[in-house]
């Protein structure tokens, strides 16, 4: 008998054993290939393996093991997060979030003295925002969501937004339902505007979308869940909200649809059609989106749905709102009984006019307690969590935003923020879930980015510590006034959130006062001289060899110094414009365009500050030459206009970019400049409002049909910035 237990006791040992290494085998093999991927020369002298989880909480350890490094931990996210630990602090290095970027180490691999051992603090860290996927990845290949996807690991992100491919399911569902094929994808807006209509803001704008690119995205997207899955993420799918087709009417003639309110400046046609979650139809759709989105991407039972973004409430009443939550929920549910509802709280926000305590309290508390995650989505700002009570009693995710429509301003209040983060962490309550980022686009200041996320981790570095760990790794090495410079970049220039509606004076639409469009607000916080002078400093250390980190920020501090100093330059032509002094108007012009110039060739040194890329990315999806005209087009329209001729959202996805300036921004300029100096020539007075009428009519014709100027030659960054820094001295004067 005791040998037929031990006979079955092994038996059961032999088959349980593989199926307990399974999950610890699987992580292992992820981590390995992360660092393969970032690391490919020096990976096999990292050691990777799965330990337990700290009571309750992700934990990563690294030490040495003879002559590897040993990276451990409970997931093969918890061992990204310890893999990025050691190149960021023992071989001063990056890893960015672009494809293009180098991750640049040091000769050789640094020992790891000790044990190092970390524990999360923040169990849930999202990543991304709706208009990220207009404003930055549109155009992506599958080689850019492998790096971003593998710098979302090594920040620690495990709740990524996953809402690329939706529109194929979208395209199956409506036809079902009685829809053309045709008349689907005439609903749906061009690649680069597709967030906003996912958002229920506007249909049909530069739509149809093309087959080609429904086909790529539904691809793309099985790669992008499936790589963050293996990664250990739980990737956060989209579900039904309300938004349907105008064209659902005629098939469906009782249902409950509404027309929504207008936005953005669109014109009617453009308006969005929603189905009141009362109606019988609304889960019919919803059951379809959902068994169809999980028969292609699988599910991870997080969706986000976000009704009312930017738009109205057919009802305001408390109780409709509390039934609308209930019943959009509801339906999730009888689809998938694991369901969460991912809400964000912009609109909160946006619309604190009518989005009240109480309609807050009776929308979040419809769906049951701890199926409605909140985002806390611009807190740097302003933290809706203190103003509603903690959510009333619902999860919710403390969010640094720091970027609005990829506007490349120097913007994060960078000491605040970190004080915000100690104290929601503290002191948010039992039911603040973790923290993330809902930033709008990539572009700049990504070092905000990690430390938002490393503070997710315990024993966070004091800040000024981590500022010197920042500026070695731009650097590749120590140096004191690298350090110095950062520093005083956190004291004076990052001290003040990101704006909504942001941007240089040399991206604006010209005039002799203000900034053209409330989108392009060049108001800084800090005295451009000091600017000037870090600058100048950070361009007198001369590392060896030079890291692309370092000459990006050198370029980027240079790129902000010179857009604030044209404000003086534009200021100066207006006096001159007022005395009616012609000549002294000349002068300026050519100050105004020698700048612009200069500015151009500064952004030509780095690829992180290229038109050029972003319309070659976007050519790239075309079939035939048609296509590629249609999707340059959709480009050129985000981040000049945005939408039609002269509506309010113009410049409000401004960029200093090389192409862009030279070939939109300073020939808007210099056809202001050129216009008031024929009227004063001519003993006339500028007609401003006439000169805004051609200036629409150049960028409405710019966004259907510019060019870019040839691109520069490549060139020294550091060389060009030290030129500038030499040209424009009198910046730095009092």
């Amino acid at each position: 008998m005791q040998r037929r237990i031990l006979t079955v006791g092994l038996l059961f040992l032999s088959l349980t054993l593989p199926a307990l290494a399974a999950p610890g085998a699987k992580a292992t093999r992820a981590a390995r290939s992360l660092a393969e991927r970032i690391v490919p020369q020096v990976a096999d002298r990292f050691r990777f393996a799965l330990i337990g989880d700290s009571a309750g909480h992700d934990v990563f350890e690294i030490e040495m093991e003879h002559d590897r490094v040993a990276v451990r931990g409970n997931s093969a996210n918890a061992m990204a997060v310890g893999l990025n630990h050691y190149l960021k602090y023992y071989c001063r290095t990056s890893v960015s979030w672009y494809a293009d970027d180098p991750v640049e180490l040091p000769a050789e691999l640094p020992r790891v003295p000790g044990k190092v051992r970390r524990t999360s603090r923040a169990e849930h860290r999202f990543f991304l925002n709706y208009c990220t996927f207009g404003y930055t990845m549109p155009w992506w290949q599958w080689r850019d969501w492998e790096r971003l996807i593998d710098w979302m690991a090594l920040n620690g992100v495990n709740m990524p937004l996953a809402i690329t491919g939706q529109e194929s399911v979208w395209l199956r569902v409506w036809t079902r339902l009685g829809l053309p094929a045709d008349t689907v994808r005439a609903y749906f807006t061009g690649p680069a505007h597709l967030p906003w209509h996912r958002m229920t803001n506007f249909d049909h704008f530069q739509g149809p979308l093309p087959d080609s690119y429904l086909n790529h995205q539904e691809q793309l997207q099985k790669q992008i869940v499936a790589r963050e899955r293996e990664l250990g993420m739980t990737p956060v799918l989209p579900a039904f909200a309300g938004h349907v087709p105008e064209a659902l009417v005629r098939f469906y003639p009782k249902a409950k649809i509404t027309r929504m309110s207008s936005w953005g400046g669109f014109r009617n046609d453009y308006r969005s059609y929603f189905l009141d979650p009362l109606d019988s139809l609304f889960g019919v759709i919803q059951h379809a989106f959902l068994e169809e989105q999980t028969r292609l991407y699988g599910t991870d039972h997080i969706y986000g749905a976000d009704p009312f973004n930017e738009i109205e409430s057919p009802s305001w009443e408390p109780d409709y709102l509390a039934t609308v939550a209930r019943t959009i929920y509801g339906t999730m549910r009888e689809v998938d009984p694991e369901a969460q509802w991912l809400q964000m709280t912009w609109l909160f926000y946006f619309d604190s006019r009518h989005w009240t305590g109480p309609r807050i309290d009776a929308f979040v508390n419809g769906v049951p307690r701890g199926k409605m995650i909140l985002l806390d989505y611009f807190a740097e700002n302003v933290e809706l969590w203190k103003r509603t009570e903690g959510y009333y009693g619902q999860p919710y995710l403390w969010c640094y935003l720091g970027n609005f429509g990829g506007n490349t301003m120097l913007a994060g209040n960078f000491r605040e923020t970190g004080r915000r983060i100690e104290n929601v962490l503290r002191h948010g309550g039992d039911n603040c879930w973790g923290i993330g980022s809902t930033l709008e686009s990539f572009d700049t200041n990504p070092f905000m980015y990690e430390y938002v996320f490393e503070k997710a981790w315990s024993q966070p570095l004091p800040d000024d510590e981590w500022l010197r760990a920042l500026a070695d790794r731009r650097l590749g090495r120590a140096d004191a006034a690298y350090r110095d410079a950062w520093a005083r970049l956190a004291d004076t220039v990052y001290t003040r959130h990101a704006e909504l509606g942001q941007g240089a004076l040399t991206n604006a639409r010209p005039g002799l006062t203000g900034n053209g469009n409330w989108t392009t607000n060049p108001y800084i916080s800090y005295d451009n001289r000091v600017l000037y002078a870090i600058w100048r400093q950070m361009a007198e250390v001369e590392p060896s060899p030079r890291r692309d980190t370092y000459i990006y920020d050198v370029v980027n501090l240079g790129r902000q110094v010179l857009s604030n100093y044209f404000h003086t330059l534009r200021d100066s032509f207006a006096r001159a414009c007022e005395r009616r002094d012609l000549k002294a108007m000349q002068a300026a012009a050519a100050r105004m365009t020698e700048l612009l110039d200069d500015l151009e060739r500064l952004l030509s040194c780095h690829r992180a500050f290229s038109m050029y890329r972003w319309i070659e990315d976007a050519a790239a999806f075309g079939t035939d030459e048609a296509e590629k005209d249609y999707y340059r087009r959709n480009a050129r329209t985000l981040v000049t206009t945005w939408g039609e001729r002269g509506q309010s959202l113009n410049d409000y996805a401004n960029r200093s970019w090389a192409g862009l300036t030279a070939g939109y921004y300073a020939r808007r300029w210099r056809m202001f400049a050129d216009e008031a100096c024929r009227a004063v020539g001519q003993g006339k007075d500028f007609d401003e409002q006439a000169f805004r009428e051609r200036v629409l009519d150049f960028e409405a014709d710019w966004a259907d049909h510019g060019t870019l100027p040839p691109a520069q030659p490549a060139a020294d960054g550091v060389e060009v910035a030290r030129q500038l820094i030499r040209k424009y001295a009198v910046i730095g004067h009092p």
